[in-house]
């Protein structure tokens, strides 16, 4: 009866040992784990447990990759549009008729804030008023898709008139020193001397032809409230407001304040498409690179 009793303590401490045994299998093996448990465990030479191994982590770790890289290209292409549509934009210069201020071939930034009508912000942003002399970008009155850039001469109330080339704001004319190019071998009636009477030029728009004849008052234009009479300062080389009219107010973009980039244009006719530009760009650039304009103030 004792030694029945007794004899169940040996099977019970070799049961112990096999649960324990079958329990380390169940840990050193993957496919005994547990379903859907975040890690296993592997075995060292010693018999001992000496790692633990994420499981389906790189998967969830790419997905992350994925998301954070949308989101950060999410992000910069907001950023991208609230500062080209608010603050600055880039342009550039495709004519002459800004030279020697501007060069074709220029690629500025405009500061789009500047003259920007902010409301009830006039007391906390630094907006400033157009005035007499400033270089301004515009979206053309006659076709606003197109971007143009010129000097004010008139703000509204100025009275204009040009006599034999010589600029004349309010009875007083406009120092030749802001005009870098304006000597033609050739004297046109219609440019030179404006507003020019009967006198016409097939670049001028018809229907600036017919209100400029209205609001001409001894020889002199007089700029109407909210618009702006700008020039070229290459002013034998510009279609201006000569030629098509004012500037309403809201048609101005900005003041450009940079000149981040310039390069000479090809002048061969081969090189009229935008990938044939390019390429002779990309291998004409140290030579055709304007580096002395570089990052240079606009005034």
């Amino acid at each position: 009866m004792n030694e029945h009793m007794q004899s169940p303590e040996i099977p019970a401490v070799e049961a112990s040992e096999s649960s324990e045994t079958a329990a380390f299998v169940a840990l050193a093996d993957p496919k005994t784990s547990v379903p859907g448990g975040p890690e296993t465990a592997t075995e060292s030479s010693s018999g001992g447990v000496i790692s633990k191994s994420p499981t389906r982590v790189p998967r969830r770790r790419n997905a992350e990759d994925w998301m954070s890289g949308i989101q950060w290209l999410s992000s910069t292409v907001v950023l991208a549009v609230f500062v080209i549509t608010f603050l600055a934009q880039a342009f550039q210069i495709p004519s002459q008729s800004m030279e020697k201020t501007l060069l074709i071939g220029d690629y500025l930034l405009v500061d789009k804030v500047h003259y920007a009508e902010g409301g009830i912000w006039n007391s906390l942003l630094p907006y400033s008023q157009i005035g007499r002399d400033d270089i301004i970008v515009f979206r053309y009155p006659v076709q606003p898709t197109q971007h143009f850039v010129k000097r004010v001469i008139g703000i509204p109330g100025d009275r204009i008139h040009l006599y034999r080339g010589k600029v004349f704001v309010n009875g007083k004319s406009i120092d030749d020193a802001t005009f870098a190019i304006h000597k033609s071998q050739q004297f046109d009636s219609y440019r030179d001397n404006f507003p020019a009477g009967n006198y016409i030029s097939p670049e001028v728009n018809s229907r600036w032809w017919l209100e400029m004849h209205n609001i001409v008052h001894q020889g002199e234009i007089v700029v109407p409230p909210d618009k702006y009479f700008v020039m070229g300062d290459n002013r034998d080389e510009s279609l201006d407001s000569r030629y098509w009219g004012f500037v309403p107010r809201e048609n101005i973009i900005g003041r450009p304040f940079l000149i981040y980039w310039s390069v000479r244009r090809p002048e061969s006719a081969s090189t009229d498409g935008k990938l044939e530009r390019l390429l002779y760009t990309l291998v004409h650039l140290p030579e055709d690179a304007r580096w002395d304009r570089t990052f240079h103030l606009v005034r």
